[in-house]
């Protein structure tokens, strides 16, 4: 633990000094901020119903607990809202582990807390983390595109935002996609991870370098079936596009304190570059009445309005937009115009334009240098209005340090704006020398199949040794959607023959596997099952059926997943349970994919039970049939082994509330039930303890509940959110 005198950085303070970033007269109280720990935030996450009901509770139970709370001879402050957030739905509080490990009702707060992060009803993440989501007002119908995404923060609030017409017990399928993006293949696999707390339809995650994001096609939509016209693709443009770019970080400094020992401002010159070309590719991707938000958590200017001057200027369609009106009770300060870059570690600022810093240089030297004109302030940085930009200081209302800034296209006739957007994306796509490209064989390759996204790739644990950069391919790869089945020969070539997920293949909606899936889940005839893919080569129902909504399934049978380097799409609903031999396979709804297909569910088969049969369900893992009251011991025997759902109404018991209607996936074997959950986290979110007694062993015919996602892909380890910090 580093000591708060030993909390400076000689370099840092001359150099944030000659940026005037801080008023002289604030600058001791700047610095004294960042010595002090960050206070620890959370927001309330999952559908609106459930969200203020959480709400309630912190506010009418927590806060009253803990409002007189003293420890050792001290006053302890209670949670409080973060002021400027939307509805009142982030709380912050700050005190030590301490407190949190030895005073009782704090030790209370904390363990609710970290109960209702496991079951995904909160989000622990920075309160300026959250900023960036909100100022790019996501609405359900929108395409949206985090750039990079990981850890996963600010893409789960963008995905509560598609999906802000939930309820608190089904999930809608909204109409627009989310695109989750990261170059990391690992920290891809975590994105996933963290969208099982909200399952999506409408949710795909890529694996790609953002700088070079390449053009994704839909299908044709012209009507002219005049001969001779050219019928292609069109590209998909997004109306949202999310850059919170990999950055030095100093904005973290208060919880990241080895920062103090590290920090020099190399780190932020040689991400200028990487950050701009992340932003410029953003800008050629925007629908033409879309948004962007680009935002850093550092405090150098280099990152921040050298890195909007530069893409404005390369682009002067686009202009910040001024959202000062916007979160009202947000501290912040304006963006700054002038700035002094510093060309070596010793900060010197002294060069006041590229040109005379590029004098001091040899051949040899300017070579090398990776400083350019862009990191100093442009000629017309006065007209370019940067002062739109907002800064995030940590004295001004207890946060870490951040930047976010909001672009659009100016106004213009929507019909060149659209036709100048998609040729801007189309010139984009990155030229890569002969020697990098993936070769393609198209000749011997039939059209592929109606079905399926693209062609068979084996499958391997890990891929983290290629670079993104070498396998990129601009060449446009057929669509999955002009296929005709059962023509492959021998081992076709893909785009990027080194990705090696498995292909994503949409069943037929008469596939006689899916047909019997439907009949015995007792699905409705709305249920949307030509939107229903499977994770393997041949295309074959085996395991586990995934659901998209039309948009995402359009994006993945018009594009080679292996070029968009797809690692998931939509989510997973319903698994497959092999029977013995000669009988029919039975399949159950996931735990997580209920509220997905809950919509679809025939009502009549519902069954309803009382709060003390969720009690016996939550205490023993696999009880007998017969060990339950009437009417629930009658409604369960009388139905056949398999899937079922059952309904616990809101209400009161004498040890917990209901606040709304809790609907539960079930298991029934020949003799025993369980609830296909992770029952723990149940019982600590219901009861406040784990209830739960150790399974049997060896149950023959049960199948062992759901203990968290489903996802046998991903990584089963959760990190508090934070930042993209660049490693450097």
């Amino acid at each position: 633990m580093l000591d708060k005198s030993d909390m400076k950085n000689e370099r840092f303070s001359s150099y944030y000094k000659a940026q005037h970033i801080i008023p002289e007269e604030e600058w001791d109280q700047f610095m004294e901020a960042l010595r002090r720990p960050l206070p620890t935030t959370f927001r309330i996450a999952g559908s609106r119903e459930i969200a203020h009901a959480l709400n309630d509770a912190i506010n009418k139970t927590y806060v009253p607990l803990l409002s007189d709370v003293v420890f050792e001879d001290d006053v302890v402050p209670p949670p409080s809202r973060i002021p400027w957030y939307p509805e009142g739905l982030a709380w912050q509080f700050n005190v030590s582990k301490k407190v949190l490990r030895k005073q009782q009702a704090f030790k209370k707060f904390h363990s609710f807390l970290v109960h209702e992060t496991e079951v995904g009803n909160i989000s622990r993440q920075e309160a300026v983390s959250m900023l960036p989501p909100l100022f790019l007002d996501v609405q359900p119908h929108h395409k949206v595109v985090d750039m990079c995404a990981a850890p996963g923060s600010k893409t789960a609030q963008l995905l509560e935002a598609l999906h802000s017409q939930d309820t608190a017990t089904a999930t809608s399928i909204p109409p627009g996609l989310l695109i989750a993006n990261d170059s990391d293949s690992k920290r891809a696999h975590l994105l996933i991870h963290q969208s099982a707390r909200l399952p999506s339809p409408a949710f795909m995650v890529t694996n790609l370098d953002a700088s070079i994001f390449p053009v994704l096609r839909l299908p044709v939509t012209t009507t002219d079936s005049r001969r001779g016209v050219k019928k292609s693709r069109n590209q998909l443009l997004f109306d949202r596009i999310l850059c919170d770019v990999p950055c030095s970080g100093d904005g973290t400094l208060r919880k990241n304190i080895g920062i103090w020992k590290r920090w020099q401002p190399m780190d932020g010159n040689g991400l200028h570059s990487l950050q701009t070309r992340i932003l410029q590719r953003a800008m050629r991707m925007l629908e033409p009445d879309g948004r962007i938000v680009y935002s850093t958590c550092s405090l150098n200017p280099v990152e921040n309005e050298a890195v909007i001057a530069a893409a404005l200027n390369s682009n002067p369609d686009f202009q910040l937009i001024d959202v000062s009106s916007q979160l009202p009770e947000l501290v912040r300060r304006p963006g700054i115009s002038s700035w002094a870059p510093t060309v070596n570690r010793s900060i010197n600022t002294t060069f006041n334009t590229w040109a005379a810093y590029n004098e001091t240089l040899s051949e040899e030297q300017r070579g090398d240098s990776k400083i350019s004109e862009t990191h100093w302030p442009p000629a017309n940085a006065e007209s370019l209005q940067l002062q739109h930009c907002m800064r995030i200081y940590p004295h001004l209302q207890d946060t870490g340090g951040f930047f976010v800034a909001v672009l659009e296209r100016k106004p213009r006739q929507s019909r060149h704006a659209s036709v100048a957007a998609k040729r801007d994306a189309e010139e984009a796509e990155i030229t890569v020398p002969e020697a990098k490209k993936a070769k393609l064989d198209l000749g011997g390759i039939p059209e592929p199949q109606p079905s399926t996204s693209s062609l068979p790739t084996p499958m391997s644990e890990d891929d983290n040794s290629r670079s993104l950069m070498s396998d990129t391919v601009e060449a446009d790869i057929p669509a999955a959607s002009d296929a005709k089945k059962d023509t492959f020969k021998g081992k076709a070539k893909l785009s990027d023959p080194s990705f090696k997920e498995m292909p994503y293949t949409f069943l037929e909606h008469n596939d006689p596997t899916l047909l019997s899936c439907i009949d015995q889940l007792h699905l409705t005839a709305s249920f949307p099952s030509s939107n229903v893919l499977v994770r393997n080569p041949e295309g074959d129902a085996v395991r586990s059926f995934y659901l998209t909504n039309d948009l995402v399934k359009a994006v993945v049978l018009n594009n080679d997943y292996t070029r968009m380097r797809l690692m998931t799409s939509g989510t997973k609903v319903i698994t497959k349970q092999e029977a013995g031999r000669g009988l029919e396979a039975q399949f159950r709804v996931l735990g997580e994919g209920l509220p997905v297909v809950l919509p679809y569910i025939d009502p009549s088969v519902i069954m309803d039970a009382e709060f003390a049969t969720l009690r016996t369900l939550l205490i023993t893992y696999y009880p007998l049939c017969t060990s339950f009251s009437d009417p629930f011991r009658t409604a369960i025997e009388s139905r056949s082994p398999g899937s079922h759902i059952v309904r616990f109404p809101a209400g009161q018991s004498n040890d917990s509330t209901l606040s709304h209607d809790l609907l539960l996936p079930l298991w029934k074997s020949n003799v025993s039930v369980a609830l296909m959950i992770d029952k723990k986290a149940k019982s600590l979110r219901l009861f406040g303890e784990d209830i739960t007694t150790a399974p049997r062993d060896g149950m023959a015919g049960d199948v062992a509940p759901d203990e968290g996602a489903e996802n046998e892909d991903e990584d089963s380890h959760l990190e508090d959110e934070g930042d993209d910090v660049a490693e450097l």
